[in-house]
């Protein structure tokens, strides 16, 4: 064996079926469900943290339900509606509670619009009366209850309303809303792509005001994409998409007084992106966060609606960009929690009201990946870290001083906690690469487990019949950083043979791919190729997440320049391996990964034979305003960052096998970057690949739709590889 060191590479642990198996993975049962884990319906804690609810389906007698079940016994308490109650309502697909929670928006008809937004019929259900009240006869989005549940304010075609319960009246608040132009309520299409919020309205706490955001997106280009559908003719979907330099809507901050019906807008200064808006528990007071154009600088604000003072309590600034977050608790003085890389790691900080940073609460040279919540009782904090190493999750609380951290649940693995509402008990999740997902009732107060509730043994059971490998994870030092990886090898490997290796990645901005966690379909494919002898390989290169600010940012100005570079030193410091064929190296990625695998075959057309790319970005000049300005700034001001690894601008150096793959229906990276990829190949002479998936978005699933794309894939590989 070399310098590289096999020792390089550790088991996590030993799978229970990595033993003589018979039977291979198939494609067919990788997308059938065959190896489908068992999960936990999403539930909903009820305010007594005794109970919770989740959304319960009989195909026998065709009902749907919200069912209430003890946390502690695991038992069916009560169902608080079923449409064998409602004669009105045939099916529901989501609920929400009134904030006393004894009423219930039941959603039925829901369609999908992007990837957070969907209308649909909405129902309330009066759990006292048991009256059920339509909402609108027409498909409307984002409705919720006012704070003492008399009213239901809600968003159709752009405008916001407010329907009142008791007399069934119904109030337009706004009526400038029209389709590509004004948008009341509900956000635009990159604000929901990269801000991650829908709904742009909120009531504050004693129901007298509504804050919304108001977006003019008549000055913000206009993107058409054909939709094939089934009918003699196409038709063409046309929607806002701000490209990287060009125009965003302009988003301004308005405030509707409920008895007057009179609303005014509320000036933000300077403020050019306002990704949230919380109100406090003082109902005069609303807390928005806004944001300049280059996203370096982020300003929280208070906002008194009597007066209209708007005061900055908070400022983050980074020399690259500052992450939004929904971090963001007041406490019942108004105080707050609040997040920030500020120390080179994601923590978690107290504030008070006006603002002063009162305690840093977590800190250590690790990550807080999720905070769950403040119990007032305990006066703790709970969150979620990779205090257990940057692979792993752990659940932990620490005093609101700082003090007294306590360990929840941090075995090796992923740990998650969905919390009851008093913090008395959590549900806690778990799963490893060698242990599928399992969920336990846990005490907040200790992590003592109180009982087993579900876990995935039938599971294990099965995929001791298939020739199954274990992940391997270990550290790989390139370019002066030790980067996370893991490989999985043939289960009959032999280290006298060669072997091709394949390498799949991700490389986003702070995502992570080499996670100690079970797996998703994709692993079970890997699984596929490792049983016909190919080796997989995954690094997490610089720009990923959870290992510190200055790693994850060092990409900044130039996206996809390093993290090329890694993938390319990786592939060759492991082809140094003795087991590993240096002739036969693959590379494949999706989305981010997709425009990866594309630079590494060209940049490193020298290392890699072959490559697939699916749903790719070929140029961030593409790709919209928020995400790619967050990383680049605009074309205008760094036109290097975007051109110099714009595969398509170097064409030529394509010498490998490439296969490059799209949906015509991809709203978020539209198909436009394949075309001028393969425009650019044909010009070039380049020989290729490619296959398009009719009206399929970015996700390309639906049907047989998966299967076939994997088969296209696997056949490939092992044509190519």
């Amino acid at each position: 064996m070399n310098k590289l060191c096999w020792s390089l590479l550790f088991f996590i642990g030993t799978l229970p079926f990595a033993t003589a198996q018979q039977k291979q993975v198939s494609l067919e049962e990788i997308w059938n469900g065959t190896f489908r884990t068992q999960g936990l319906s999403a539930l909903h804690s009820m305010q007594d943290g005794k109970h919770y609810t989740v959304l319960g389906n009989n195909p026998g007698n065709r009902t749907v339900s919200v069912d209430q079940y003890n946390y502690l016994t695991q038992e069916k308490t009560a169902t608080l509606v079923s449409t064998s109650m409602l004669p009105q309502v045939n099916e529901f697909s989501r609920y929400t509670f009134s904030k006393d929670e004894q009423k219930l928006l039941l959603a039925t008809d829901i369609e999908r619009i992007y990837r957070r937004s969907r209308r649909g019929i909405y129902y309330s259900f009066d759990r006292n009366t048991g009256n059920v009240v339509k909402i609108s006869e027409r498909k409307i989005q984002e409705p919720a209850y006012s704070p003492d549940g008399s009213k239901v304010a809600y968003v159709y075609e752009n405008n916001l309303y407010v329907f009142d319960l008791e007399d069934k009246s119904t109030r337009q608040l706004t009526d400038d809303g029209k389709t590509n132009a004004i948008i009341n309520g509900v956000t635009d299409w990159v604000y929901e792509e990269e801000f991650s919020f829908v709904k742009a309205y909120a009531w504050n706490s004693d129901g007298s005001k509504i804050a919304f955001l108001r977006f003019d997106e008549t000055e913000v280009p206009e993107f058409s994409m054909d939709v094939y559908g089934t009918s003699l003719y196409p038709q063409q979907h046309r929607f806002k998409y701000p490209k990287a330099g060009e125009n965003n809507a302009i988003v301004t901050l308005h405030m509707y007084d409920v008895d007057s019906g009179k609303t005014s807008q509320v000036s933000l200064g300077d403020a050019y992106y306002i990704p949230r808006m919380k109100w406090m528990n003082n109902p005069r007071h609303l807390s928005v966060q806004t944001l300049n154009r280059q996203q370096n600088n982020l300003k929280l604000h208070r906002v008194d609606v009597e007066t209209n003072e708007v005061t900055v309590i908070l400022e983050e600034k980074d020399a690259a960009y500052v992450d939004v977050t929904d971090d963001l608790t007041f406490l019942s003085d108004d105080s707050f929690i609040w997040s920030s890389e500020k120390d080179g790691y994601n923590h978690l900080y107290l504030h008070a009201s006006n603002g002063d940073q009162l305690q840093q609460l977590t800190k250590g040279p690790w990550e807080v990946t999720r905070y769950y919540g403040y119990d007032r009782k305990s006066k703790r904090i709970f969150y979620q870290s990779t205090e257990n190493g940057s692979i792993n999750r752990g659940v932990y609380s620490v005093k609101k001083n700082g003090k007294g951290k306590q360990s929840l649940a941090a075995d090796p693995g992923t740990n998650a906690a969905d919390f009851s509402a008093d913090f008395s008990y959590f549900i806690h999740s778990y799963s490893s690469a060698t242990t599928p997902p399992r969920y336990t009732l846990n005490l907040g107060s200790s992590g003592k487990v109180v009982k087993e509730i579900k876990d995935n043994e039938s599971l294990l059971s099965k995929l001791k019949g298939y020739q199954i490998s274990p992940k391997e994870f270990s550290t790989l030092k390139i370019n002066g950083n030790d980067l996370n990886m893991y490989m999985i090898r043939p289960l009959d490997f032999d280290p006298g043979k060669k072997y091709p290796m394949l390498m799949f990645q991700y490389s986003g901005p702070g995502s992570q791919q080499v996670a100690n966690r079970w797996m998703g379909s994709r692993d079970y494919w890997h699984q596929m190729l490792a049983q016909d002898g190919y080796i997989i390989a995954c690094v997490d290169g610089r720009g990923t997440g959870f290992k510190g600010r200055d790693f994850k940012k060092v990409t900044y100005l130039n996206l996809v320049k390093l993290e090329t570079e890694d993938q390319i030193a990786a592939a060759k410091k492991l082809s140094e391996l003795p087991f590993i064929d240096p002739d036969r190296t693959g590379i494949w990625g999706w989305s981010f990964g997709g425009h990866m695998s594309t630079n590494c075959l060209l940049k490193g057309n020298d290392t890699f034979e072959m490559a697939i790319a699916v749903a790719p970005v070929t140029s961030w000049r593409f790709y919209d305003t928020i995400y790619t300005e967050r990383f680049l700034r605009t074309p205008q001001e760094n036109p290097s960052g975007y051109d110099d690894n714009s595969p398509f601008n170097y064409p030529e150096l394509l010498k490998g096998k490439y296969l490059l793959i799209h949906g015509s229906g991809d709203d978020n990276v539209h198909v436009q970057n394949t075309m001028r990829m393969v425009e650019a190949l044909i010009q070039a002479n380049k020989p290729f690949d490619w296959a398009i998936y009719p009206d399929k978005n970015h996700g390309i699933y639906g049907g047989n739709t998966s299967l076939h794309l994997f088969t296209k894939m696997t056949k490939f590989i092992k044509e190519n590889l």
